[in-house]
């Protein structure tokens, strides 16, 4: 953190770095968002986000840190339950994740991924 140093060194370095980390950070976190309601890392890019702020912001740094203890938690838990209960969790994920890609499919094509697939199939 050298580097961070010598730029927080004087004042107009302090403030680009404040603005720059806050722009990089900022669009990191919203496309992260964007990105939540389809498969894929959408969590992890708000993460990642909140960690590119967290350098230079103390409300980031908090939250990154909720997040992780809360994420930590979740994790633990799951790893303590039976193998019938991992099992309906990671059921009901792909459900929904399905349900998200078909509604997203729908709304941005117009298309009912489980008519065509019914179609194709030949069963309808």
């Amino acid at each position: 953190m050298r580097v961070l140093d010598r730029i927080r060194s004087n004042s107009t370095g302090r403030l680009a770095l404040k603005v720059g980390v806050g722009i990089v950070g900022g669009l990191v976190v919203a496309v992260g968002i964007v990105l939540i309601p389809f498969p894929g890392p959408g969590w992890a890019i708000v993460i990642l986000g909140l960690a590119i702020l967290a350098v230079e912001f103390a409300w980031a740094k908090g939250l990154l840190a909720f997040t992780k203890r809360h994420v930590q938690n979740w994790t633990h838990w799951v790893g303590r339950q039976t193998l019938g209960v991992r099992a309906l969790i990671g059921l009901v994920g792909m459900i929904f994740i399905s349900f998200v890609v078909w509604a997203s499919v729908l709304l941005s094509f117009d298309l009912n991924l489980f008519t065509w697939s019914l179609d194709f199939v030949g069963w309808r």
